[in-house]
């Protein structure tokens, strides 16, 4: 994970940095030497445009063409004499062809006609320019400006300057912009790592955390020292693991009981299994104990059959919705019940209602929901008690009210008994998963299940289903 995500912040936020750094860098110094040598020329420019004003109110007074070019041309030689920027710049003076006449430094070069001379007798811009490297080495810039006014045998002006101290500059700022940017290379730099620390750590031990919870170490948990998403996704961690915790001890408690309760009546049918070849068929206890064995094996089909039906439901069982009349099913099965209530002393106080509620719903699954209700109600029923069954609805939902009269559910188990595998500390006898198959259907059949109780007063159970032609969801279809 830690080279995942520094692999990638290489390859995307830093090289797209690294680029655009060296991109601004190429700009700014390009900027800057445009600049720096923009100035030079403009320089230059001006020194000849004050030269040219001079030129221009020279030879005005004389008549003869001949004698103002010779008054131009005087001046001219006088301006190289005592040219008063020799540190800056070298003033030359050009004959027609491009040989050298005068310099302001003295130094009269060979006879080889300068290019930036051939470029301003061919411009139409009336100037010439040349960058040259002496033989010295050093860098110099020449511009030739054609006299704009006769001046005897001087055909053109050029001046030339080093380059040395612009350059010198120009290096100075190229070191200084490759010191910023590396400057804020090294800080994005150090500032990634510390962001890909902060989050590629924290992830290592969430990582390194889920892995041992896959292992089935449930009990481990995160430090929740970070802050923000990851602070967050340790959090989640956390609580999963305890989920998974409290799931596998439900599961394992589940084992247990479910163990316990196939081998009570298993143990009852072996009992009378051996016993039974030793009986005669006259003997009373022969009867007695073929009953046994029948009511035990009635008792373990039932729990077998609870559990089919919860793993169905949860691997994915597609129900046959369709219309049913809510109040027929109900009565169904109060009356598939009814036996057994007899049996154990328990009162059933239910009055159907005259009018239907229809309701788009599975029936066989809709009987088998009020059965494992009624059932639950019974088993934990005093002899004597009563269990009542009501029926209530507000035009858009139906509701099934079934009370008993029992010991009631502990507030501490309550939330949790539609939890698959939890049976509560008060339970008797059973799986652990019949309100859990019963939220199940009932939430495929866009319902809900409410249960409320009290210590030694009773339960009841609230089945909420929407009535058919109600506006709503559409049930949904486990598949």
């Amino acid at each position: 994970m830690r080279y995942g995500i520094t692999r990638k912040w290489i390859t995307t936020n830093l090289l797209l940095l690294l680029l655009l750094l060296i991109g601004a860098e190429a700009i700014f110094i390009s900027s800057m030497y445009t600049s720096y040598y923009d100035g030079v020329r403009r320089a230059m420019d001006n020194r000849f445009y004050s030269i040219s004003g001079s030129l221009k109110v020279t030879g005005t007074q004389q008549k003869d063409a001949a004698a103002a070019a010779q008054d131009r041309a005087l001046l001219l030689r006088q301006m190289v004499e005592q040219f008063d920027a020799k540190d800056r710049f070298e003033l030359m003076l050009l004959r027609q062809g491009g040989q050298i006449l005068s310099t302001s430094s003295g130094r009269v070069p060979g006879v080889v006609v300068p290019e930036d001379y051939l470029l301003a007798m061919q411009s139409n811009y009336d100037r010439g320019e040349k960058i040259y490297t002496t033989t010295s080495g050093e860098k110099i810039m020449a511009v030739t400006y054609p006299v704009p006014y006769p001046a005897d045998d001087i055909a053109a002006i050029r001046l030339v300057t080093s380059l040395t101290l612009v350059d010198k500059n120009l290096g100075q700022l190229l070191v200084f912009s490759i010191l910023v940017c590396v400057a804020i290379l090294l800080f994005s730099v150090s500032s990634g790592v510390f962001f890909i620390k902060g989050i590629v750590q924290p992830l290592d031990t969430v990582e390194a955390t889920a892995r041992r919870i896959a292992r089935g170490e449930l009990d481990i948990r995160i430090e929740e020292t970070y802050d923000g998403e990851v602070g967050r996704l340790c959090e989640t961690i956390n609580n999963m693991a305890q989920e998974l915790q409290k799931n596998e001890q439900m599961k394992n408690e589940f084992i247990s009981s479910v163990s316990h309760e196939l081998r009570t009546p298993l143990t009852s049918i072996k009992g009378w299994m051996e016993t039974l070849p030793h009986l005669s068929v006259k003997d009373e206890n022969y009867e007695k104990g073929m009953q046994i064995i029948n009511k035990e094996t009635d008792r373990l089909y039932n729990m077998v059959e609870e559990l089919l039906d919860f793993s169905r439901l949860q691997s994915g069982v597609k129900m046959e919705f369709q219309r049913v009349d809510l109040v027929a099913e109900v009565s169904d099965a109060a009356l598939m019940m009814q036996a057994r209530m007899q049996q154990q002393g328990v009162c059933l106080d239910y009055e159907e209602p005259q009018l239907p509620l229809p309701v788009m719903a599975d029936p066989n699954r809709l009987r088998q929901v009020f059965i494992n209700i009624l059932d639950n109600a019974v088993k934990y029923s005093p002899h004597g008690g009563t269990v009542s069954i009501d029926f209530l609805q507000d035009g858009e939902s139906a509701f099934i009210e079934i009370k008993d009269q029992g010991r009631g559910i502990a507030p501490d188990d309550l939330e949790n008994v539609k939890q698959k595998f939890f049976k509560a500390k008060n339970s008797v006898r059973g799986s652990g998963i019949g309100l859990a198959v019963v939220d199940e259907i009932v939430k495929a059949m866009n319902g809900d299940v409410d249960i409320s109780s009290a210590l030694g007063k009773g339960t009841t159970v609230t089945v909420r289903l929407p009535l058919l032609g109600a506006t709503g969801p559409v049930p949904q279809f486990l598949s």
